[in-house]
């Protein structure tokens, strides 16, 4: 099917960026993203990863130096969450709506149809597998994977074996399933092992996408409220990250946008190094 490509890729991050507590994030909208994406799959330049973040994954960031790196090394950081759509736009960029990780594969899927080779990584036991078949059905999507990794660490067998078993397929992309930070961390791992040109981490849109839970209204996602409608359907398991890493989100904003306090990025305050990291700065 013939799509539009609307994004100049070699614009990307260097020009449409800011930060927020220090994490870069691109100000892209989803037809930006799908364009870059595109150009690494037509150019075959492997390893590229692409982190959807929002207020979780900037505390996260902000709390531990090692996830910074992983945020300051992938190739594009999107928005995935209405505030930091806002902030976005007080820094003057005209951003419309978050990348939201769901509605970007969908429309990834829709415009693309059979024209790449997908490869599916993350979920409950089942969930890869029947959103590989509805994404066939509906959008003749070409699979030529899924695997549902335990909930414990991989041995180095496993491990292995997972990676060969990506490397055969030979997929144009990953898409990852894991939630922040854990599909980031893995990415981040796994970029240059795999051979693949992008791995986009796009958490629980697996689960929304193959029917298994239940997404916020479109008002309610369109609003910054997504975050009430999944704290009220899983309230032990949200609970904590909204009310508390969420405060701690909105106190070192309003610090940061009135210059009472400023946080450093990775890049000026690099605590751990790693040889990718510094080959990217070389770049």
């Amino acid at each position: 099917m013939p799509h539009e490509l609307v994004f100049e890729p070699e614009a990307a991050a260097a020009d449409s960026a800011f930060t927020v507590l220090g994490v870069r994030v691109d100000a892209v909208q989803i037809p930006d993203a799908i364009a870059q994406m595109e150009h690494w799959i037509a150019e075959w330049s492997v390893g590229h990863f692409v982190a959807f973040t929002g207020m979780h994954g900037v505390t996260e960031a902000r709390r531990d130096p090692a996830f910074m790196q992983v945020l300051d090394a992938a190739d594009l950081v999107v928005p995935d969450g209405m505030p930091l759509v806002w902030l976005g736009r007080w820094h003057g960029y005209k951003m419309r709506r978050r990348v939201y990780g769901p509605e970007l594969l969908k429309t990834f899927c829709v415009n693309t149809g059979p024209i790449y080779r997908h490869y599916f990584y993350g979920g409950a036991p089942g969930v890869a597998e029947t959103l590989a078949r509805r994404l066939r059905r509906f959008y003749d999507v070409r699979t030529v994977g899924t695997y549902s990794p335990p909930y414990r660490p991989l041995t180095s067998e496993e491990k292995l074996a997972m990676e060969h078993r990506i490397r055969a397929a030979a997929p144009d992309i990953v898409w990852v399933g894991l939630s922040t930070p854990k599909q980031e961390r893995w990415m981040f791992e796994e970029r240059a092992r795999l051979g693949v040109p992008v791995l986009a981490g796009v958490g629980a849109a697996f689960d929304f996408l193959a029917g298994t839970a239940r997404q916020a209204p479109d008002w309610m996602r369109e609003h910054g409220l997504e975050w009430l409608f999944r704290v009220a359907n899983e309230p032990r398991r949200l609970w904590r990250r909204y009310a508390i890493l969420g405060s701690d989100f909105a106190w070192n904003v309003a610090l940061e946008l009135l210059g009472v306090k400023k946080f450093s990025s990775y890049q000026e305050n690099p605590r751990t190094e790693h040889p990718q990291q510094n080959a990217r700065r070389a770049a």
